[in-house]
């Protein structure tokens, strides 16, 4: 069933899952976390809507969101600069009954102006926490041949302990409808977990929101999709391609490191569907012809004198003379002086390490390193 994806509005929330990495969300939200070396978390919802023909994107956010509106500027990166849809920045407090919201239904309550106003026949949700490149139209159309309630993007696969007890894990029959809802199990194995992505039609979330509301209900998660499961239809679309979910810190740093394999990196960045973020203009990354560099991104604007390896640097990093850095995840602006040594370290924006200084962690436990920091 073919599906005009001019007629779906898109929502992302930007807070939700600030506490899975609380170190990188002390001064920004999950949405405006970076990643792999230019990008920021939010850049892979709003990209894949817009890669899909969607033309009206609401963010919604709650705080620590100044670093965000930073970043979407006008949105002309994601061409959403249109007099007509684009992109709509939804903080709290929007309206005269709106507060500062404590679940994903009062979060919706406070975007209800702009879902109702909007000419869209369905509304597709989507969370920071997935890294992937994917396409949105399938899923639509799915939802809409289905007749389905709601549909909600999920995967099946092998899941560690750590992992479904930040998820939400589903009971899905051989039709695709989803029996039952666990949220945040202590278990392992083979599970389909929920991505966070959910599909509906406009009227019907209208209705939900509403009633929700009416009844004092706040999440969605909770009081809807696990207490109502077979009050409504919901279905499953099992999605297979490559994709990252941050979980927490290590989870963020594994799947940083996961793009340094080129059969990964081939799989996100797709030649038809670019991922856009903030075009920044800085000079190319200068090397040093003493320098080495082994399997590394290097952003623009980078000096590069000392060793890096296996390692992510953002924009404007300088790593000085003799300096080695092996591991690690230098965001903007850091600054490795010479003769010091780094390992599976995470430093956030404008960290300064001085001259000989050793630092140095494990894969498992990297260690965060928080703003401006001098060592």
């Amino acid at each position: 069933m073919s599906v005009n994806m001019g007629n779906v509005l898109g929502l992302i929330f930007a807070n939700m899952h600030d506490m899975t990495v609380g170190d990188l969300t002390k001064n920004r939200t999950m949405g405006s976390v970076l990643f792999g070396g230019r990008y920021r978390l939010i850049d892979f919802p709003l990209s894949n809507m817009v890669n899909s023909g969607i033309t009206a994107v609401g963010v919604i956010t709650k705080d620590n969101y100044q670093s965000l509106l930073d970043h979407l500027g006008s949105a002309r990166e994601w061409d959403l600069a249109r007099k007509k849809g684009g992109l709509y920045i939804l903080p709290p407090f929007g309206n005269s009954n709106a507060s500062l919201y404590t679940g994903r239904i009062e979060a919706l309550n406070g975007a209800m102006s702009l879902i109702k106003h909007s000419l869209a026949d369905y509304v597709i949700m989507s969370d920071c926490d997935v890294v992937t490149n994917m396409d949105f139209r399938p899923i639509v159309e799915q939802h809409a041949a289905s007749g389905a309630d709601i549909t909600v993007v999920a995967h099946t696969g092998q899941y560690t302990n750590e992992e479904c007890r930040a998820s939400t894990i589903l009971n899905v029959d051989t039709a695709g409808k989803v029996q039952s809802v666990l949220i945040r199990p202590n278990l392992s194995g083979t599970c389909t977990a929920s991505l966070n992505i959910f599909v509906m039609k406009k009227d019907f979330l209208i209705s939900l929101i509403n009633d929700s509301i009416a009844r004092g209900k706040v999440s969605f998660e909770t009081d809807v999709f696990q207490a109502r499961c077979n009050e409504f239809d919901i279905r499953a679309y099992e999605y297979d391609n490559y994709f990252s979910k941050i979980t927490s810190i290590g989870s963020y740093f594994a799947a940083n490191m996961a793009l340094l394999e080129p059969e990964n990196a081939k799989k996100l960045y797709l030649p038809k569907r670019s991922i856009y973020t903030k075009v920044s203009d800085n000079a190319p990354a200068k090397y040093d012809l003493n320098c080495v560099v082994k399997n590394s991104l290097i952003a623009d604007g980078c000096i590069i004198e000392g060793e890096v390896e296996n390692s992510i640097v953002f924009r404007g990093v300088r790593v000085g003379k003799n300096a080695k850095v092996k591991n690690c995840i230098l965001m903007q602006g850091t600054t490795i002086s010479d003769n010091a040594e780094c390992s599976y370290l995470i430093t956030d924006k404008n960290v300064f390490v001085n001259n000989n200084r050793i630092l140095t962690s494990s894969p498992a436990y990297p260690m965060y390193v928080g703003k401006d920091a001098t060592l």
